[in-house]
């Protein structure tokens, strides 16, 4: 239907409504939560000053004044617990750190204290690679990816990869693209979610593991928690302040605990 309006201040109203109609809509399904980039994941030591002191020491973090470990603009915050479980058993599998010289920093691993799962060896069409567990539990995939250097990936293992991927593309946003033009994944700036198959195997939340959730910086973390809340994602703790942010807890189908924070300072 064609709508004709008169010139002057009616045309300029119509304009307008045409202006917000376009920046307001989205796809029936996905949440406006006004994602800005990959943030932080918690990890659950025994140990906080320890652990500070081997991620800085093994794999080449940088402690922050404010007690966090940070490779590049993704941080670590480190949370007491009295139990280790490992994140091979959740559905956070593993992170993926990228370095440049990756044998020098397997040389230092070796005497860390830290499991080697799968020794250095290069992955054809990939990149040259290493599995390794961490004492608490945290199992890592060391990459050498001069593409993507830093904090490179977060991996899950799902019952349907494809489905994952969509709940977050949908949820969160990112880039959906394929990682070395061979797998898929969602790209947030310079972090990678990756998915592949647990093949029926029945792994656990990441609420009590040692990889404990998933975090992106979001423009207002009321909004994206209304806007979540309104996609029937399962609500753990609504929005609420802490230390220069605020913050709120969800949980994905898959038991994967996603958190949505801003700060305040910034």
């Amino acid at each position: 239907m064609l709508v004709k309006c008169s010139k002057g201040k009616h045309q300029g109203l119509w304009s307008g409504l045409l202006f917000l109609l376009t920046v307001t809509y989205l796809p029936l399904g996905q949440a406006d939560t006004g994602t800005v980039k990959y943030d932080n994941l918690h990890i659950a030591v025994t140990d906080t000053e320890a652990a500070k002191d081997w991620y800085t020491t093994y794999l080449g973090g940088k402690l922050g004044d404010d007690g966090l470990v940070y490779f590049g603009e993704t941080y670590i915050r480190f949370v007491p617990t009295d139990e280790i479980h490992p994140s091979s058993e959740s559905v956070i599998d593993h992170i993926g750190l990228s370095f440049a010289d990756l044998e020098a920093v397997m040389a230092k691993i070796e005497s860390s204290g830290a499991t080697v799962l799968s020794p250095l060896r290069s992955a054809e069409g990939f990149f040259d690679m290493a599995y390794i567990e961490d004492p608490w539990g945290v199992k890592f995939e060391l990459v050498e990816d001069s593409e993507w250097p830093g904090f490179h990936h977060i991996h899950l293992r799902v019952p349907d990869p494809e489905t994952t991927l969509n709940w977050y593309e949908d949820k969160l946003g990112g880039s959906r693209e394929l990682f070395k033009g061979r797998l898929d994944g969602l790209r947030f700036d310079g972090v990678w979610l990756l998915a592949s198959s647990s093949d029926g195997q029945k792994l656990a939340s990441s609420a009590n593991n040692a990889i404990r959730n998933l975090a992106w910086e979001v423009e207002d973390v009321v909004v994206a928690s209304s806007a979540l809340q309104s996609q029937g994602v399962k609500l753990i703790s609504d929005s609420r302040p802490f230390q220069n942010l605020r913050y709120a807890f969800f949980e994905d189908p898959d038991g994967v605990r996603v958190e949505v924070l801003h700060y305040v300072d910034r």
